[in-house]
């Protein structure tokens, strides 16, 4: 298996090169990752040269135009779906909630939502508020050990009225891959739309989405190395089926139904960096390959990074005698977010410390109280976060375990 050149990577992103950020190790990357210098100078162009309404006859409105319709197709063959597929909203959060008010619409009486306690709130807070429209809304439960989800736990809250199910990818606390395609399949074959959220998954790896079964799949470009702007993808018959969110003279607009509010045009613009620096990691890494496979060799390339960097903290937090670890233990079946409860000190008071020592992390809730209630962990609490992508280093990760265990021993 091809080994990822760490020092191109980091040549890759300016926060490498910032005097400003010399000797820092960003380990909070599920809040947002760093931006590649591919989108940085996307944004730059479109707000020097191209900063009017686009699609226009003018040079640069339709050089602007140009732009954000490449990106919009280029990422679209990235995820592996129809351009018309994909949708570029402000946010996840607000993507979600345009949802929500389409199901609002076309839900009938009696009808049924299944919303996983797993996830962050942004997937499924605007689905609980369904309630107030007269619907069911079910909790599909965690383990209150692990955190985990259950196929069981599933068919539990699955009724004959169940029309929708949303679930996480990967929690952005317990960090364990669910295996959305056996569970989309089930859930299509109930007659239900799958609604799945992978803001925390995307950044390590773009997936090819119609392998994954997802009616509609979710995540956030800021933490994919990109500008701030939320994509949904949504199944075509789905989009057809579904109320028209937007302006109405765009109900036969497939890519404008459910982006009532218009993202910024340079944002979307510089999408097209997101994609610039995917298929350089590529070209790089697998030289003269069939570019055809790039979204699945780029996939594979940053997952044996992270995993190799995962395990070592994994084992860590395990063996210390004042760290719980929240979720499982082995790299292979998680993504590189690593949560733990701490004995004898505050979440808050130790990524303070680590904050001092030039180290961040996060602590909290991380909008998963729903999570936090299951797991019996308080939600003003919460937990410490170090949270990993393929920029990051084994030496940054052998930082962060020689702090902590000094920061542990104090």
């Amino acid at each position: 298996m091809q080994t990822l050149d760490s020092n191109w990577v980091r040549q890759q992103f300016p926060a490498f090169s910032d005097p400003e950020l010399e000797g820092f190790v960003h380990a909070e990357n599920a809040g947002g990752s760093y931006a590649c210098n591919a989108v940085i100078e996307q944004l730059e162009h479109f707000y020097r040269a191209n900063k009017m309404q686009p699609y226009y006859p003018s040079a640069p409105s339709t050089a602007g135009g140009e732009a954000m319709s490449r990106a919009r197709m280029r990422l679209a063959q990235w995820l592996g779906v129809k351009d018309q597929e994909l949708q570029l909203g402000p946010s996840t959060t607000q993507n979600t909630y345009v949802l929500a008010q389409a199901l609002r619409q076309y839900l009938q009486p009696g009808d049924e939502v299944v919303v996983s306690a797993q996830d962050h709130e942004a997937n499924v807070g605007a689905l609980h508020r369904l309630a107030e429209a007269g619907f069911t809304v079910r909790e599909w439960q965690v383990d209150p050990h692990s955190g985990e989800l259950s196929e069981a736990g599933l068919h539990a809250v699955m009724t004959e009225r169940t029309r929708v199910v949303a679930f996480t990818h990967c929690s952005n606390v317990v960090a364990s891959i669910n295996p959305v395609p056996q569970w989309c399949q089930k859930i299509r074959a109930a007659g239900a739309l799958s609604i799945v959220d992978g803001v925390s998954y995307a950044p390590h790896g773009l997936p090819q989405v119609p392998r994954l079964g997802a009616d509609i799949y979710l995540f956030s470009l800021y933490k994919v190395y990109g500008p701030h702007l939320g994509v949904m993808t949504m199944r075509q018959e789905w989009n057809e089926r579904l109320p028209n969110q937007g302006h109405f003279f765009n109900a036969d607009k497939p890519s404008a139904r459910f982006t009532p509010a218009g993202p910024d045009h340079a944002q979307v613009a510089a999408v097209n960096g997101v994609v610039d620096y995917f298929e350089a990691l590529h070209r790089h890494h697998f030289a003269g390959a069939d570019e055809a496979q790039a979204p699945a060799r780029v996939h594979e390339l940053l997952r044996a990074q992270e995993k190799a960097l995962t395990q070592p903290l994994l084992d860590f937090v395990q063996s210390h005698p004042r760290l719980h670890l929240i979720g499982q233990d082995q790299a292979e079946h998680r993504a590189p977010t690593v949560s733990m409860t701490v004995t004898g000190t505050s979440p808050q008071a130790l990524c303070e410390a680590l904050a001092a020592q030039g180290i961040g992390t996060g602590y909290g809730n991380f909008y998963a109280w729903r999570l936090m209630e299951g797991l019996q962990i308080d939600p003003d609490e919460g937990v410490l976060r170090c949270s990993f992508v393929h920029y990051n280093t084994e030496d940054e990760v052998e930082r962060l375990k020689a702090t902590l265990e000094q920061l542990l021993a104090a």
